[in-house]
């Protein structure tokens, strides 16, 4: 994914520097203040109510709670772009933490999106298979490997493979997203382990999944290719913008973890019928 940024004379690939004075960079230093704001406390507020659902020996969370962790990295550079360092070389430094928190994000999304295909699809060997250790090995593995590809983003840069490589690696989750959620979808009639409320909440999370990826990620995997459009730098901001909207979007994830009102509003909406003797279900 190339999030499209501006180049200085000493070589640095810089992003987040915009000049605040026009529209567009007020635009975005508002959008910016208001993921700060309201998303660095509440973060940090899910992620504890979520760890106290793990110590209950909740293993769906485990996913949630990295992926918030991921948040946090953005949010907080995001807190050394708004604050606007005098040292332009700090840019470059934060942009790679910044990009390795969206990279990790993408990844623990789809880790989201498979446990919840496995609830629904796969009930019994996912009750009988799914344990914390496994959660938080697969949860170190894409830590590492997300900082092994940051550490060689220089080296596809070099060979200036890195728009192909960003490329695939953003475009594959969106078909995986689909497959899970459709692979649910037909799976819900027959599922029979599973309550009808938890059914509801897993194919709203699919839902919500497919939706945060494709309104806020998708676009800027796909903006290089209007390169050539006369406002391709508006559209270019107007993509990054959605980018840094992620944290607060990632945040309804966390009430979808939840029991309570959501259930209302997904009774609501979704095609199967709620059975009135699911009513000891648990929260994940």
């Amino acid at each position: 994914m190339e999030l499209h940024f501006s180049t200085f004379s000493h070589g640095w690939i810089k992003f987040g520097y915009y000049d605040y004075n026009g529209v567009e960079g007020y635009i975005i230093n508002v959008v910016t203040f208001i993921t700060i704001c309201f998303g660095l406390p509440l973060t940090l507020v899910a992620i504890y109510s979520l760890y106290s659902l793990v110590q209950k020996d909740h293993v769906a969370p485990i996913y949630v709670i990295n992926l918030l962790i991921s948040d946090l990295i953005q949010v907080f550079c995001m807190v050394v772009w708004v604050a606007q360092p005098e040292d332009i070389d700090i840019y470059g430094y934060v942009y790679y933490v910044y990009y390795f928190g969206v990279v990790a994000s993408v990844c623990f999304m789809v880790c989201i999106a498979l446990e919840r295909y496995l609830v629904i699809a796969w009930p019994l060997w996912y009750r009988f298979k799914r344990t914390i250790k496994i959660s938080v090995v697969v949860s170190a593995v894409i830590w590492a490997v997300t900082l092994v590809y940051l550490l060689t983003y220089p080296y596809w840069v070099k060979i200036r493979a890195v728009n192909i490589i960003s490329g695939i690696f953003f475009l594959l989750p969106l078909p995986l997203f689909i497959f899970f959620l459709g692979g649910s979808l037909k799976a819900l009639s027959a599922s029979i382990a599973v309550p009808s409320d938890e059914k509801r909440r897993v194919v709203g999370i699919l839902v919500l999944v497919l939706l945060i990826y494709a309104l806020l990620f998708l676009p800027s995997v796909i903006s290089p290719l209007a390169q050539n459009v006369d406002n391709y730098e508006t559209l270019h901001n107007l993509a990054l913008l959605f980018v840094r909207l992620s944290p607060l979007a990632d945040l309804v994830l966390y009430v979808f973890m939840r029991k309570g009102a959501i259930d209302k509003l997904l009774a609501s909406v979704c095609c199967c019928r709620m059975d009135n003797d699911d009513t000891s279900s648990s929260a994940v």
